[in-house]
């Protein structure tokens, strides 16, 4: 046990110094996306009501969990493959899974700022109608672990080129046809039917469910989603990792 802490608190340190400048700079840029999500978003509808006021508060943390995880991280692999310096990774005398345990602390921490910034800017500007509920923070970190899960999945399974354009086809997705800042209801049938497989869905219903408790509820459904979605990446990029 204090071997498998040593080695975490190594790959930690070392991907830390390696992507410090890289981070810092996603903190801002996250911050200015969730505040561009819950101020910006809001000139596209001439006189937003609360429920919408509230849909867009809701859905700003859920967005940056999403980039972070299906957007940012999968290109930051492909960048790590391209320049050698995930064979580099591979050659550590580490078990492979805590090389994806340190990983994933250092990208859930990054979401944290934009989360709460973005949360405090929408109460003081909009006052959408918060009521927090104890689930919050296990619903956030669920939600990032399975954003950040698949991202490993996908990433690690196909090229960098590949995983790239996945990459880029998902934030279009989320920002244009997922349910994250509307109503599942004001998609077309089949792309809810997708929607409902997919885990983009069951992230919004749960964390809609966990900053507004009063006024969305989340079903079982969405949390096993998830759950299952957060095996799948994770175990198929510990399965890749481990084979090659």
């Amino acid at each position: 046990m204090n071997n498998m802490v040593s080695h975490y608190k190594y790959v930690f340190q070392m991907q830390l110094l390696r992507n410090g400048g890289f981070l810092v700079f996603m903190v801002l840029i996250q911050i200015l996306i969730a505040i561009g999500i819950v101020i910006g978003f809001t000139y596209l509808i001439p006189d937003p009501s609360k429920s919408s006021i509230l849909y867009l508060a809701t859905g700003a943390p859920t967005l940056i969990l999403v980039f972070t995880g299906l957007v940012i991280l999968p290109q930051q692999i492909g960048t790590a493959k391209a320049d050698g310096y995930m064979e580099y990774i591979k050659t550590w005398p580490v078990n492979r899974s805590v090389i994806l345990g340190a990983d994933t602390t250092i990208w859930l921490l990054i979401t944290i700022p934009g989360i709460i910034v973005s949360s405090i800017v929408a109460q003081f500007m909009f006052n959408p109608g918060y009521d927090v509920s104890w689930t919050v923070a296990p619903a956030l970190l669920m939600i990032a672990l399975t954003s950040i899960g698949v991202g490993y999945g996908f990433s690690y399974l196909l090229s960098p080129v590949a995983s790239l354009a996945v990459s880029q086809v998902t934030v279009f997705g989320a920002l244009m046809f997922s349910p994250i800042n509307f109503p599942m209801e004001r998609l077309p049938e089949w792309l809810q039917i997708l929607h409902e497989v997919l885990p983009i869905y069951s992230m919004a219903e749960i964390m809609r469910a966990s900053l507004a408790s009063s006024t969305f509820t989340a079903e079982a459904g969405n949390y096993i989603n998830l759950f299952i979605w957060c095996l799948l990446g994770y175990g198929g990029a510990i399965y890749i990792l481990n084979k090659t």
